[in-house]
């Protein structure tokens, strides 16, 4: 305004000042002088070369587990670039390279087998997997440099065996090579969304690709250097062991810095026996006690011991098929207990899905189906499962010495557990109700589903 002094503060992204802009009035007629100040310490040359390969606002930008998982990704990186080099010099030799008997169009067919075989195996792995690499981004993303791994392995084997099996090990070694890459694919897109918070997802990418590009360079140096000093057998498996050893190492500390904000079926558990003891975990809590591996659909109590089995359920088939007394070998039609199924249908008649037991096979425990019904959003997943939880603690503490079959094959067992599965539902329902704004608030992420990993259907009744 006229006659009056003004102050402008420019920040850049991460908020940090860059200029201040200060507006003086000079005479009467309305002329003003500005003056830029700069801050004393500008930008060290350090500080800009790293703005070319971190996001623009960063650390603001991204997640606070973004740093830690970039540097073990970087230093596994450039280990595996150096292993692959390894690998390189293994097939070269397998193909021929060096033996004056050795024909190009064999080295040809051979590595259109290589590729047909990984293409196939490429389509069946996200055929059969495709839906749950992204609730398993972590485990994935660190069995695809397990495989990866394999595969250096086996290049490196293959000029030990005559030509014919020479063939299926490096054959083999591609098909683990593409499920590599199809899962360190996946994972790396859904990690990366995980710490794009400003939505800057394609920044980030092209920010991480920048980074591979230069680690790739680096260890293609490095790898050059070590090919070279590196001749006999002992010292390239000496070598070879010991950089896959990094690799993995570094592989596992980087995944196990990430911290996910959406409710995979192992949070859910670890975040549900938070909750019984009256705690609302953060996302950094429950990854400290998270497993990289676990078993798909395992139930475990707050000690971590397997105390049953859940699945959601891909077709209604299964409510039937443990209840049929008798199939009709012509017609595929089931006489079953439909008492059993009214009393199951009836208590969850107001939820949006339906839980049902039955014994797991080979074991002295029980396995859950969760069916959803039309209309179930991710709280009613997570709200089943948690029943599910619930449902095996409680049990065992009702079962006493009894085995699971002698309590499911009796008709006063049976109405035991559906009288459980009743008790429970009132319970489980107002877990959420009562603690869904919490644990937003603790920074879980409620809308993303993480807990189904296959396909599932849903389920609507018609009178």
């Amino acid at each position: 305004m006229a006659g009056q002094r003004l102050e402008v503060v420019e920040h850049d992204e991460a908020g940090r000042v860059t200029a201040t802009y200060v507006s003086s009035p000079t005479d009467t007629k309305g002329t003003s002088r500005v003056d830029v100040i700069t801050p004393e310490k500008a930008k060290e040359p350090w500080q800009r070369l790293l703005d070319v390969f971190l996001p623009a606002g960063y650390p603001h930008s991204v997640t606070h587990d973004y740093l830690e998982y970039q540097i073990y990704d970087s230093l596994q990186a450039f280990s595996s670039s150096i292993a692959g080099l390894l690998s390189s010099r293994a097939v070269l030799s397998s193909v021929g390279v060096g033996d004056s008997t050795a024909s190009p169009t064999a080295a040809l067919l051979l590595s259109i087998l290589q590729e047909s075989a990984g293409r196939v195996a490429t389509i069946l792995f996200a055929h059969r997997f495709g839906t749950s690499l992204e609730p398993e981004c972590k485990m994935y993303r660190l069995l695809a440099d397990i495989l990866n791994d394999f595969a250096f392995i086996l290049d490196c084997l293959s000029p030990a065996f005559p030509k014919p099996i020479r063939v299926i090990i490096l054959s083999f070694s591609s098909v683990l090579r593409a499920l590599c890459g199809v899962a360190a694919g996946s994972a790396k897109a859904s990690l990366s969304a995980h710490f794009a918070r400003w939505g800057n997802l394609g920044e980030l990418n092209a920010k991480d690709s920048s980074q591979e590009t230069v680690i790739s360079l680096l260890g293609m140096l490095a790898g050059s250097l070590v090919v070279s000093w590196v001749e006999t057998q002992t010292a390239t498996w000496t070598v070879l062991i010991l950089l896959l050893s990094v690799h993995l190492e570094t592989n596992r500390r980087a995944v196990r810095a990430v911290s996910m904000r959406t409710l995979s079926r192992q949070r859910a558990t670890l975040l549900y026996h938070q909750l019984q003891r009256g705690i609302v975990a953060k996302p950094e809590d429950i990854s400290k006690s998270e497993r990289i591996f676990d078993r798909d659909g395992v139930l475990r109590d707050v000690h971590g011991s397997i105390t049953g089995w859940c699945a959601f359920e891909s077709s209604i088939k299964a409510l039937f098929d443990p209840q049929a007394s008798m199939r009709r070998s012509r017609t595929g039609s089931l006489s079953v207990d439909s008492l059993h199924i009214e009393r199951l249908l009836a208590i969850f008649e107001k939820r949006r899905y339906i839980v049902n037991v039955v014994p797991a096979s080979n074991q002295d425990l029980y396995q859950c189906q969760i069916f959803l019904k039309r209309g179930a959003t991710t709280t009613d997943c997570l709200t089943a499962w948690w029943h599910c939880l619930a449902f095996v603690e409680a049990e065992k503490a009702l079962r006493g010495q009894r085995t699971v079959s002698e309590v499911y094959y009796s008709p006063a067992g049976r109405k035991e557990l559906l009288d459980l599965l009743e008790k429970l539902s009132p319970t489980i329902a107002e877990i959420l109700e009562k603690r869904g704004d919490a644990l937003r608030a603790a920074g879980w992420d409620l809308e993303v589903n993480a807990l189904e990993t296959g396909s599932s259907m849903r389920l609507s009744f018609n009178d």
